[in-house]
């Protein structure tokens, strides 16, 4: 489900990380009075009256020579070529500035919805500045506190009010896998050899695919989507606005994906970014399967012992297969699509209830936990409370006793017993009592 996305822009130090850690209810951003502290756009999914919506934290635009103001600049103007609507904030009690109108000519050029959002007017001197902005031109104006919560309710009404809430939206039942990796380790290259067509734009430069594109392909009579993404690099090697923007996207296609693929380019071998981005994936609970990509292009090692290698490197996802394949000939490219099929079974599989208490039971049963302070931990019941991933909750006598070992060995159990193969699982404890 693709949801619309909220800018947040404006001039340094105006309040925008406070807006925005305000709106998503937690503390993401990095609040400081200090100009420039938020240097990248950094992005949250967001509620409001059960509208569902991304919302992007910017830099301040700044018209001075410091350093990082181009880039910044840069990055706001990424981050408003992306959204949906803007909320262009702004200081009442210092009043309109030179910034405020670099940051004008820019939302008029982008041709976005843009809602004023005039701040901090619980002070005296922004009751005096409020009328001032008007000479901004635009046709919405908010007076707010971010910090006193003053307008919120108003400014969010103004915002969303042409969102559609969550239940309006039809589901959209096909399987959808995207395809994520660093730069150049061959995303496109593996769309194009699925689809068998040119869909998307092949080159050996990184960082080409700049949007996350959607591609339906028909496979034995039945629909999937696939999302091609462009290359996701460690936060800290990001230096091109272009890239920036293409991490942004290449969560969000996760995000709405089923399955991902993490393409890995063979004849670079295992990198450190590419346990970051299975991790990402297995973080918002996706299937998850490994692509070894130009693999006709390595000769002095085994698939056998390439994939010992990848369950050394990857020992947290050991239940992602592995397929081996060359993008560019085609070599292997079979192999992919039932890989595929199987995850997309068993990130939705169930299973009876009276079976699962039987396996938990039984692993129970023939490895007790050990005792803390005279006390054990007892497990009571057991059932699946959800699928995509499957989610299982167990009832027991005190939760506290649950070590992360032994909840590490009963998901072993449960993986020894059911296929779940590719697709993480999810178990909760719960205390009988009702005392959560």
């Amino acid at each position: 489900m693709s949801f619309p996305t909220v800018a947040i822009v404006g001039r340094p130090n105006v309040g925008k990380s406070t807006l925005f850690n305000k709106i998503v209810g937690e503390q993401v951003s990095i609040i400081e009075d200090i100009p420039g502290v938020t240097r990248d756009r950094i992005y949250q999914e967001a509620i409001y009256q059960n509208k569902h919506f991304y919302l992007i934290d910017t830099g301040g635009i700044d018209v001075s020579k410091d350093l990082f103001n181009y880039e910044i600049k840069i990055q706001a103007e990424i981050a408003i070529q992306q959204a949906d609507v803007i909320i262009f904030l702004v200081d009442g009690k210092e009043g309109l500035t030179e910034n405020d109108f670099v940051v004008r000519d820019i939302l008029r050029k982008s041709k976005k919805r843009v809602v004023v959002a005039i701040n901090k007017v619980d002070v005296k001197e922004a009751k005096e500045n409020l009328y001032d902005f008007y000479e901004l031109g635009f046709d919405t104006y908010i007076p707010i506190s971010a910090i006193h919560n003053t307008g919120y309710i108003d400014l969010m009404d103004a915002v969303t009010m042409n969102f559609s809430s969550i239940e309006k939206e039809e589901e959209d039942t096909r399987l959808k896998i995207s395809i994520i990796g660093r730069p150049n380790v061959g995303k496109s290259s593996l769309i194009n050899a699925i689809l068998k067509e040119e869909r998307t734009v092949v080159s050996n430069v990184a960082g080409t695919t700049r949007d996350a594109i959607d591609s339906v392909f028909k496979y034995h009579g039945k629909e999937y989507i696939f999302i091609d993404t462009a290359g996701m690099r460690k936060k800290g090697k990001i230096f091109e606005n272009v890239e920036k923007y293409s991490l942004l996207r290449s969560m969000k296609a996760i995000d709405k994906s089923d399955i991902c693929l993490v393409v890995i380019n063979a004849e670079e071998g295992i990198k450190e970014q590419d346990k970051h981005i299975a991790g990402y994936a297995i973080e918002k609970g996706k299937g998850l399967i490994f692509v070894v990509n130009k693999w006709d292009l390595i000769k002095d090692i085994t698939i056998q012992d390439f994939t010992k290698l990848m369950r050394a490197e990857f020992q947290f996802a050991t239940y992602a297969p592995v397929v081996f394949l060359s993008a560019l000939t085609t070599k292997r490219i079979h192999t992919l699509m039932p890989e595929i099929i199987k995850v997309g079974e068993n990130i939705q599989r169930e299973i009876k209830t009276s079976i699962l208490n039987q396996v938990i039971l039984d692993a129970y049963q023939l490895n007790l936990p050990p005792s803390y302070k005279n006390n054990r931990l007892k497990i009571y019941f057991a059932n699946q409370s959800g699928v995509k991933p499957p989610k299982f909750t167990l009832r027991v006598n005190n939760k506290k006793l649950v070590h992360f070992s032994y909840q590490r060995y009963l998901e072993n159990k449960l993986r020894q017993n059911f296929d779940l193969e590719g697709t993480p699982i999810y178990i909760q404890f719960k205390n009988r009592s009702g005392d959560e």
